[in-house]
């Protein structure tokens, strides 16, 4: 499961793009913190410490204490040519309410997996899947083994081991989450066929 993070933040009294232009260039991320029916609270965070809890990977499926209150990460804006973070949304949590969030998927074991053995290849249809289980039980990663696949296997959401409270959002079918293709063997076209012995090849 997730560990607990805190982050330092500040009150903002102004918002608007230029208030969140100047807040930017003193290396701090305008943020703003809502629901539970309360009024949203503006914040900003200094980038440096955000930017660090970006790069642990599993930032989004943290419960993190931000200006004293309790809150799930729901959403951050990147610049799309520095990658700067611009803002981010939080929402406010209990200690145990129901969040519904998306976990990254990882999968182990695959050179023990009869399809590697055979050249084939693990074609991943989903990298995260959305779940809603208790904010203190929020897995950081699915690991799904792959001992056992075969070239022509598909692993469903049903093969995957759930810890205990943790429910996909979709329940109405056993959706794939990735396949075991034939490795791809290039074939050569006619006009790329090789000349028989002797011939000249054609220009």
């Amino acid at each position: 499961m997730s560990d607990t993070l805190t982050l330092a933040a500040e009150t903002r009294d102004r918002v608007g793009k230029g208030a969140s232009r100047s807040l930017r260039r003193e290396g701090r991320v305008p943020a703003v913190i809502y629901g539970q029916n309360q009024e949203p609270l503006s914040i900003h965070l200094e980038e440096k410490a955000l930017v660090k809890a970006l790069n642990t990977g599993h930032f989004m499926t943290t419960v993190v204490t931000v200006a004293g209150v309790r809150t799930l990460p729901k959403d951050v804006a990147f610049h799309p040519v520095t990658d700067r973070p611009l803002h981010v949304d939080f929402l406010r949590v209990g200690e145990h309410s129901t969040v519904t969030v998306s976990v990254p998927v990882v999968f182990a074991d695959e050179d023990e997996a009869p399809f590697s053995r055979a050249g084939g290849v693990l074609n991943i249809v989903r990298h995260e899947v959305e779940v809603t289980c208790d904010a203190a039980d929020i897995p950081t990663e699915l690991t799904i083994s792959l001992k056992g696949y075969a070239v022509g296997d598909s692993v469903h959401i049903s093969n995957v081991s759930l810890p205990k409270g943790v429910v996909p959002t979709i329940d109405d079918r056993d959706f794939t989450i990735a396949t075991i293709v034939p490795p791809t063997v290039p074939t050569a076209t006619a006009d790329e066929e090789p000349a028989a012995e002797g011939e000249a090849p054609t220009e």
